[in-house]
Order: C-alpha cells, then sequence, then structure tokens
C-alpha cells in the first residue's frame, strides 16, 4: 500500500471508526467530530479504517495541533505515517498556520525526522489553550506528564 487516499471524516460512522482506531493505538480520542477539529480517514479495500490524520488550529488559526496520526498496526513501517502526517502538516500550511505543535512521549525519534523539535509544553498549552486536548490534559493533570513538539509550518 503507497499512501493512503484520505478523506474528510463527515458524521459519526467515520468518527466511531477513527475513535476505534486512535483507541487501539492508545492515541487521544477527546473531541473527535468537535467543529474545529480537521480529521480525515483511510479505509481498506472491506471499509476499515486502517488511517487517521488530523490537527486542531488555535482561535487565531497561527497555530495547529498535530493529532489523530494512526496507521492500522499490520500496516506500520511502510512510511505511511510519515505521509499522513506531511499531509496534515500541508493541509495546517494551506490553512493559514504558521506553527504546528503536537504531544508526544513515546515518538520524538518519529516526528523529529518530520522536522519537529523538543518545545515548551507550557507554551504549546498556552498558543492552543481551546483546544481538546489540551483542555483535556489540563483538567486532568496529564498535562505535566507530556512531551511536546513544534515545527513551523510554510504557506502560511
Amino acid at each position: 500500500m503507497t499512501q493512503p487516499d484520505l478523506v474528510a471524516c463527515s458524521g459519526a460512522r467515520d468518527v466511531d471508526d477513527v475513535r476505534a482506531l486512535l483507541a487501539a493505538s492508545d492515541l487521544t480520542i477527546s473531541g473527535l467530530g468537535e467543529p474545529g477539529v480537521h480529521l480525515w480517514l483511510a479505509r481498506d479495500e472491506t471499509g476499515v479504517v486502517v488511517a487517521s490524520t488530523g490537527y486542531e488550529a488555535s482561535d487565531d488559526r497561527r497555530d495547529v495541533l498535530v493529532r489523530s496520526v494512526a496507521v492500522d498496526p499490520v500496516l506500520r513501517g511502510r512510511g505511511l505515517g510519515l505521509g499522513l502526517a506531511q499531509w496534515a502538516l500541508a493541509r495546517a500550511g494551506e490553512s493559514g498556520a504558521t506553527r504546528a505543535w503536537l504531544f508526544s512521549r513515546r515518538s520524538g525519534p518519529f516526528w523529529q525526522r518530520t522536522g519537529f523539535e523538543p518545545a515548551d509544553r507550557d507554551e504549546l498549552a498556552r498558543r492552543l489553550a481551546t483546544t481538546h486536548q489540551v483542555r483535556q490534559f489540563v483538567a486532568t493533570g496529564q498535562l505535566g506528564r507530556e512531551v511536546a513538539w513544534t515545527r513551523p509550518l510554510s504557506g502560511g
């Protein structure tokens, strides 16, 4: 499989199917399907969601929080995740955003391959305070355990 064909997530079934992939991948599922969460998915020939990617924008739309980048375990190791991440970053840049941020405790080397560098999690939380993921991490006390990453975007 090369880069999967991505379609915008629309409707409860898409959201539920992406939620299942993200939960199986131990990724945050808060806010899926809510306004402001840009989410895309790819299904295999049987209709099963095998990949997803997305982001949430700050209120001023200059910063985005990359999230929901997941690949079915059977398809990992083929470069699909990098392609999905780059695709979401391109969409975010096209929307006018100038900086991307994300949380990742386990996948730093993966994100560094797409140009991300370690960042201050408190700055991320300040810039993206209204996003679902940041609000969840603050409310649950999880923010202090997270590792933040950032990179500039072109096109903004």
